[in-house]
């Protein structure tokens, strides 16, 4: 189920998404597999098939599945500690 808000606040407002590192990514697909919420999805480039953040703010708020299931470790977020801070910051905006 994807999340229209998260605490209160627009999702779009969290910068909490998967980053992708092409430099170790194999396009193997898991994370594409993993994601319930199709945050991820497959690109041709260059005649080459290449896994892509489709869908950043489908991510959920400090999930961080992906990397788990990642073999190469090509996947990172933003640090949570920060995301937690501008979450508050948010929260505290809309009193």
């Amino acid at each position: 189920m994807l999340e229209k808000t998260y605490r209160g606040i627009p999702r779009e407002e969290i910068p909490w998404y998967p980053i992708i590192d092409y430099g170790k990514c194999v396009a193997c697909g898991k994370c594409v597999e993993f994601c319930h919420n199709h945050a991820f999805d497959f690109e041709e480039r260059e005649g080459k098939k290449r896994t892509v953040v489709k869908n950043p703010y489908h991510c959920v708020v400090l999930c961080r599945g992906c990397e788990g299931i990642c073999p190469v470790g090509a996947i990172s977020h933003p640090s949570a500690e920060k995301t937690r801070r501008i979450i508050r910051k948010l929260k505290r905006a809309k009193k």
